[in-house]
C-alpha cells in the first residue's frame, strides 16, 4: 500500500513539473485556466495521463503553479465539460478517458457514473454470434426457430390486418392490448387486470429492479442465474447474494433472509437457466411459506414452464400464492415462439401493475400492437399450443444428438453435467484445471460459439463450467457442434496437462 502510494505522489509530483516546464513555453495570451486545460488535455492526449488518473487537489496544484485556486476550478470545470475528467465530492478528481480523435472532447467522459459502471457485454455478444451466418451458436437461447409457424402466423396477420386494422397502427394502453390480456389471463391464468404487457422478459426484469431496487438493497438469486437478471439488479443499485438453487437448501435461504433482510428474491425455478434444474414440489412450498413469513416479494420467472419433455412440471410458485401476496411472475414468447417478437408479459398486484405502467409508458409508450394481436390470435385458435407439442419433441431430439455426442467424444468424467427433462440448456463441468474460457477459444476458433459460467454468477465462480444451448440446430447440426466442442474440451486438457508444475505431477 506504502509502495502504491508513493508511486502516486511521484506521478503527481512529475505532474506539477511538466505543467511547470510547459506553462513557461506557452504565450499568455490565453486566460490562465485556458492554459492549464491545454496542457492537462496534452497529457490526456500522449497518455502520459491515462483513464483513472487522479489529479492533484486543486489547492495542491494551484500552490504548485502559483495561480489562484479559482483558476484551478475553473480549469477542472472546463475540462469536466470535455468529458475528460470526473470529480468525485470526497475522493477527489479523475481523468475518465482520452480524446477520441478530432473530437473536441471525450464521449466516455461524458457517461454518466451510473452508466458507466455497465460493463458486461456477455449478452450482447449471444445474440451477435446467434445472428452470424458464419457461426454456429450454442450460446443464446434460442428454441427451434426453423419450427416457428410461419404460414399461420402469415394467416394470422392478415386477419388482424382485415378486422383490426386500425387498431394495429394506433396507440394502444401501455398495459397492453385489452385482447391479448383476457388471452394471456385464459391460457395462462390470471385477471387480465394483473397483466401487463411488455418486450421480452428482459424489460421485465429491467422494470422490476428500477421499480422495487433502491441504491444498496439486498436481492438474493439465483447461484448461478440468468445473466439478464443479475445485470438488471446490479444496474439498480442492489447487492446480490446467491442461493445455491441446485442444493434447494432451505436453511441456507432463511439464513440469508435473516442475514441481509432482502428486498427481493428472484428465482427461475423450472428447467432454470443457466443449469436445467428444477424446483421440487416441496421445496417450492417452503419457499413461499419463507417469503411469506419475512415479507420479501418473489420474482419467479417463468420462461421455460411450457418446455417440459415428460410429464408437467410442478406448479408454478404463483399458483402456489394462492392469495396472491408474495410473487410477481414474468414471461416471455422468446423460448417458446421466437425471440424476435419481442413479446412477454408480468403478473403482479394491480398496486404493483399500474406503477409498471407508469414507469414503462416513459420509455415505451405502449408494446408493438400487431404482434400482440396476431399473438392472442396464435393462441385463441389453437396454433400455439400445436407448436408447442411439435416444439418439445424437436427440442428433445436435439438435445439427445447433443449429449450423445459428448458422450461419445470426450473421456469419462472430463465434461460432467445432469441431462435436464426440459428447458433450452445443458449445464456442464469441466474436469481438473481446465479453463471455460480456454475451451471457449478453441471451439470459436472452429465457428462454434457457447458461453462459459461466469456471467451467470453474483458473486464470482464458473470458471470451469460452459452452458451449451441444444435447441438452436438441427439434430445433425447440433451433433457435428458438440463434436467441436468436446474436441476443445480434449485439447484445453491437453494444454492443462502440458501447463501443470512438475512438483503437482509427481
Amino acid at each position: 500500500m506504502a509502495t502504491t502510494f508513493r508511486k502516486q505522489r511521484q506521478s503527481v509530483i512529475g505532474l506539477f513539473r511538466a505543467l511547470n516546464t510547459e506553462a513557461a513555453a506557452v504565450p499568455r495570451t490565453r486566460p490562465l485556466y485556458r492554459r492549464i486545460v491545454e496542457l492537462i488535455e496534452r497529457g490526456v492526449v500522449r497518455g502520459a495521463l491515462m483513464p483513472g488518473f487522479r489529479l492533484p487537489p486543486e489547492r495542491e496544484l494551484a500552490s504548485a503553479l502559483r495561480v489562484s485556486r479559482a483558476t484551478v476550478v475553473s480549469a477542472y470545470r472546463e475540462l469536466e465539460a470535455r468529458g475528460l475528467v470526473r470529480g468525485y465530492v470526497g475522493r477527489g478528481t479523475f481523468v475518465s478517458a482520452s480524446t477520441d480523435g478530432n473530437v473536441p472532447f471525450a464521449w466516455r467522459g461524458k457517461i454518466s457514473a451510473t452508466a458507466i459502471q455497465t460493463t458486461d457485454s456477455t449478452l450482447r455478444e449471444l445474440v451477435r454470434h446467434a445472428a452470424d451466418p458464419k457461426i454456429v451458436s450454442l450460446a443464446a437461447g434460442e428454441p427451434a426457430l426453423d419450427l416457428f409457424p410461419t404460414e399461420a402466423f402469415r394467416a394470422a396477420v392478415d386477419d388482424v390486418l382485415t378486422s383490426h386494422g386500425t387498431m394495429a397502427w394506433g396507440h394502444a394502453p401501455t398495459e397492453g392490448q385489452g385482447l391479448l390480456r383476457e388471452t394471456l389471463a385464459r391460457r395462462f391464468g390470471g385477471d387480465p387486470g394483473t397483466i401487463l404487457v411488455i418486450a421480452g422478459a428482459q424489460q421485465g426484469l429491467d422494470l422490476l429492479a428500477r421499480c422495487l431496487i433502491d441504491r444498496g438493497d439486498a436481492v438474493i438469486v439465483d447461484r448461478p442465474g440468468y445473466l439478464g437478471a443479475l445485470q438488471s439488479f446490479r444496474s439498480a443499485g442492489a447487492r446480490l447474494f446467491g442461493w445455491d438453487v441446485a442444493r434447494a437448501d432451505m436453511d441456507e435461504l432463511e439464513d440469508l433472509l435473516l442475514r441481509y433482510r432482502p428486498k427481493l428474491i428472484y428465482t427461475n425455478p423450472t428447467f432454470q437457466n443457466p443449469t436445467g434444474v428444477t424446483l421440487p414440489i416441496r421445496a417450492r412450498r417452503e419457499l413461499i411459506e419463507l417469503a411469506r413469513r419475512y415479507r420479501v416479494p418473489i420474482v419467479e420467472d417463468e420462461t421455460y414452464c411450457e418446455l417440459s419433455f415428460g410429464p408437467p412440471p410442478p406448479p408454478a410458485l404463483n399458483e402456489l400464492d394462492e392469495d396472491g401476496t408474495v410473487v410477481i411472475r414474468v414471461n416471455s414468447f422468446s423460448k417458446v415462439l421466437a425471440p424476435g417478437l419481442r413479446l412477454g408479459w408480468i403478473g403482479a398486484a394491480r398496486p404493483i401493475v399500474d406503477q409498471l405502467a407508469m414507469m414503462k409508458q416513459q420509455v415505451d409508450p405502449h408494446t408493438q400492437n400487431l404482434v400482440q394481436l396476431v399473438v392472442s390470435r396464435l393462441i385463441d385458435g389453437g396454433m400455439f399450443d400445436r407448436h408447442l407439442v411439435a416444439l418439445k419433441g424437436e427440442h428433445r431430439r436435439r438435445r439427445d444428438a447433443v449429449v450423445k455426442a459428448l458422450h461419445k467424444h470426450t473421456p469419462t468424467g472430463a465434461l460432467r453435467f445432469s441431462v435436464p427433462d426440459g428447458g433450452l440448456f445443458l449445464w456442464c463441468r469441466l474436469a481438473g484445471e481446465v479453463r471455460a474460457r480456454d475451451v471457449q477459444e478453441r471451439a470459436l476458433n472452429d465457428s462454434v460459439f457457447i458461453v462459459t459460467g461466469e456471467p451467470f454468477y453474483a458473486d464470482g465462480g464458473g470458471t470451469r463450467e460452459l452452458r451449451i444451448c441444444f435447441t438452436t440446430k438441427p439434430p445433425d447440426v447440433a451433433a457435428q457442434a458438440a463434436r467441436v466442442v468436446a474436441a476443445s474440451v480434449v485439447s484445453a486438457m491437453r494444454q492443462a496437462i502440458r501447463a501443470e508444475p512438475i512438483s503437482r505431477i509427481v
